[in-house]
């Protein structure tokens, strides 16, 4: 019986995404003084946040995503020059191990990702795979000397090796909002709370070093301040941006894309967030603020639950 409330919530969803995304879209998006945003250049909230509620068909093109790519980086190292973040390897393996938790390497596509459960990082592993069996390679030669290695985690490889794939590997970060992130592990039934308000309650107590994979921030998962990520890709929007980086890689994209329906899911979890964060009392709102506060100052999550409340200043430890 204590899973009722979550299989209700669950049966929300889906009828919520049946009925079509676009019935879940907000009014316009204004700007913070209130103007109505209406090109599909200008919809970027927060810079390098691509709002979605363009008509249908929009088309996001390679000189809009590019410059998109741009404005995410260019907050990125506003973020990690503010707040002072690892910028170089420790020496010590075990020190490697927990700084380069999530970050997993494809030696054959010369592909370097942060794998991160919900936010796009699994479809990305599937596309991978389909490219492995249908034995694409990259289309120039190398400069330096490949590893046959299989798909492995980075901190498995020495010090050479690791310096080489970050300096030369594409590498892909895939972000989302921390709260649907939340609402996401919490339908998919990762813990035993029986009400979203008692899961986020567990959250909360287990802190940041205890913490889940599938809940921990961003920036301590992915250290997005020591490996600088060539592609930013939000949640939302995965088919145009991941067909662009692919092609920007010189790998095949159209057909080998799988269906991807984080468009419609996020825009359903938008109108499921106003519910989830309802249930929540004032401290636990505040208190989830806090504990994703640098995912929420890294990244444009300008639509966010959290964002509401400024990010402090004080140290990531404290």
């Amino acid at each position: 019986m204590r899973f009722l409330p979550r299989l209700g919530l669950s049966a929300a969803l889906a009828i919520a995404a049946l009925l079509g995304w676009r019935l879940l879209l907000p009014a316009p998006a204004r700007t913070r003084g209130g103007a109505v945003l209406s090109s599909p250049v200008s919809k970027c909230c927060f810079p390098g946040d691509l709002v979605l509620e363009a008509e249908k068909g929009f088309t996001l093109t390679l000189d809009t995503f590019l410059h998109v790519q741009q404005l995410r980086k260019r907050r990125l190292r506003a973020f990690c020059h503010q707040e002072g973040k690892f910028t170089t390897l420790p020496n010590s393996r075990d020190e490697k191990a927990s700084l380069l938790p999530s970050l997993r390497v494809n030696t054959k596509l010369d592909l370097l990702y942060c794998q991160v459960p919900s936010t796009g990082a699994e479809e990305w592993h599937q596309l991978l795979e389909k490219l492995e069996e249908e034995n694409v390679t990259l289309p120039v030669p190398l400069p330096y000397r490949r590893l046959h290695a299989r798909e492995s985690w980075l901190s498995e490889f020495n010090q050479t090796e690791r310096k080489a794939m970050l300096g030369s590997y594409t590498k892909v970060l895939f972000v989302r909002d921390p709260f649907h992130r939340l609402i996401a592990t919490f339908l998919q039934g990762m813990g035993i709370s029986p009400s979203f308000s008692s899961f986020v309650q567990e959250v909360l107590d287990s802190g940041l070093h205890n913490s889940s994979v599938a809940w921990k921030p961003l920036v301590s998962l992915c250290r997005p301040c020591l490996v600088q990520y060539d592609y930013v890709v939000m949640f939302g929007f995965l088919r145009q941006e991941l067909g662009h980086l692919l092609r920007r890689a010189g790998l095949p994209a159209g057909s080998l894309l799988p269906e991807l329906t984080d468009s419609q899911v996020h825009w359903t979890y938008r109108w499921l967030s106003e519910q989830m964060f309802s249930e929540l009392s004032a401290q636990q709102r505040k208190r989830l603020s806090r504990f994703y506060r640098w995912d929420l100052a890294a990244f444009p999550f300008s639509s966010s639950f959290l964002s509401e409340r400024p990010s402090t200043t004080e140290t990531w430890e404290k």
